[in-house]
């Protein structure tokens, strides 16, 4: 459960009846784009409300006609499900804020300027995405609304998503410390152990992601390994 603080109000109306429920915001819209969340999990009290502000219980005889159970996490994700969450203002632009970010960084961490083979920092995506008006929608995927925002920002700056191949040599004394970290890095599509002790490996990256890997390999040989992007 959520504190009663922390919660918003979904409402859902129907055959007259208005039904209400304290929830968590995010959980909530988690639930109305499809996810699958523990009901338990995302709300701060377990009654259902006729006015939740002020405290009114729905009748059982109104919750039985409507949702013809009286299991309330039943109960409880359909008013969420098919209801209204009742944001404010200011959660609603924290909301759509966090999801423009994360947009943003998906697409800088996977796309490059195909004219230059280099990644788009996000202030530049972020600015294209405002000269084309690309509006965020926090009922939709964040997938969903990547690929949305790509095709409405490809006629003001070159971008495309792309996967780049960088070959490392990682000298004999960081070898066995780095090969974990660049492995979770990336998919090691081809590896071979020198006779010196060295670490050869070709790495499938997401574009947009080259200048944090070279910093990544850097960090861990102290500036000593080679790289070549392939």
């Amino acid at each position: 459960m959520i504190s009663l603080d922390d919660s918003v109000i979904a409402r859902y109306k129907k055959g007259g009846k208005q039904f209400e429920v304290f929830v968590d915001p995010d959980g909530a819209l988690d639930i109305k784009r499809g996810e699958d969340i523990n009901i338990e999990d995302i709300i701060a009290v377990e009654s259902v409300f006729e006015d939740a502000n002020k405290g009114n219980l729905a009748s059982e005889s109104d919750i039985q006609e409507i949702f013809g159970t009286d299991e309330v996490y039943e109960i409880i994700y359909n008013i969420i499900k098919h209801g209204d969450i009742q944001l404010t203002k200011e959660q609603r632009k924290r909301m759509l804020d966090e999801k423009r970010k994360q947009v943003v960084n998906i697409i800088a961490q996977n796309a490059i300027n195909p004219q230059t083979k280099t990644p788009h920092p996000p202030s530049r995506i972020e600015s294209a995405m405002e000269e084309a008006k690309v509006n965020i929608d926090l009922l939709k995927s964040v997938d969903e609304q990547v690929n949305t925002a790509l095709k409405a920002i490809r006629p003001i700056i070159p971008i495309r998503f792309e996967e780049v191949q960088v070959a490392v040599k990682i000298p004999a004394s960081y070898a066995a410390k780095s090969y974990g970290e660049i492995s979770r890095f990336g998919t090691v599509e081809k590896e071979e152990w020198q006779n010196d002790g060295s670490w050869v490996a070709v790495v499938r990256i997401p574009a947009g992601l080259q200048n944090d890997f070279y910093s990544l390999i850097n960090r861990l040989t102290k500036g000593e390994a080679e790289s070549k992007l392939l």
